[in-house]
């Protein structure tokens, strides 16, 4: 579904991505790890097209997207959950959930998305700023699927959570990803990602240096050192 090769970017003159190559096929769950200022949100913000590429190419279902829009690459199904939820504080859940749906023409879904996350349910009229962090992200993640996507980018869902949300969050993904969304999933908790995922990669200051089945990658002594802890 979604092939990058020799994807490079940079921030002025600061190089940010060096030759990038990677794919997510459809229905798999992919986990991108790396310390931070690996590259791993930047890599995302390619992908969606608010991050110039200036060599290398993303397809994505057969669609070259050099030339694609941010919106465009939304209508085709490229749909991202951003770092740091950035709901709309002070508009309703159900407001939030419906602005995820506009750039699709989608005039349904919030009870679908009501299901999914029950925890929004009783909140559906609240304004988003109200939410704890947890039920933002839920509210984050919903907002997205209310677009219908194709491939989900997830930056960092766990970024700030407890122990027990943490842990909540992996399973709504891990459920997304049993419905059959293709997911590309960034989180500093590599242990956690690699555990629902399916393959991963490795990232270290814009590079891929590593890449395999998420069971090999967390069996590996150099992930296992330097992200896992062990």
């Amino acid at each position: 579904m979604l092939e990058v090769r020799g994807l490079s970017s940079r921030y002025g003159r600061i190089p940010a991505l060096s030759q990038v190559d990677l794919g997510v096929a459809t229905g798999e769950l992919v986990a991108l790890v790396g310390g931070n200022g690996a590259g791993k949100t930047t890599l995302l913000r390619a992908i969606s097209g608010v991050q110039p590429a200036f060599a290398g190419s993303i397809r994505f279902d057969g669609h070259d997207l050099r030339r694609v829009t941010p919106r465009e690459r939304v209508r085709l199904g490229i749909v991202q959950v951003p770092e740091g939820r950035q709901v709309f504080g002070p508009l309703s859940v159900e407001d939030n959930l419906r602005l995820g749906a506009f750039a699709r023409g989608r005039r349904d879904g919030v009870d679908d998305v009501i299901a999914l996350f029950p925890a929004l349910g009783a909140k559906r009229a609240a304004p988003a700023g109200t939410l704890s962090g947890g039920q933002q992200q839920m509210l984050a993640i919903g907002r997205a699927l209310m677009a219908d996507p194709t491939l989900m980018l997830l930056d960092e869902p766990s970024m700030g959570l407890a122990p027990r949300l943490v842990a909540e969050i992996f399973a709504q993904i891990a459920a997304l990803k049993a419905r059959g969304t293709t997911i590309l999933l960034v989180d500093q908790n590599a242990r956690a990602a690699l555990a629902i995922a399916d393959r991963g990669y490795v990232m270290e200051a814009g590079r891929v240096v590593l890449a395999g089945t998420a069971r090999e990658l967390l069996a590996d002594a150099k992930v296992q050192q330097a992200y896992l802890g062990l």
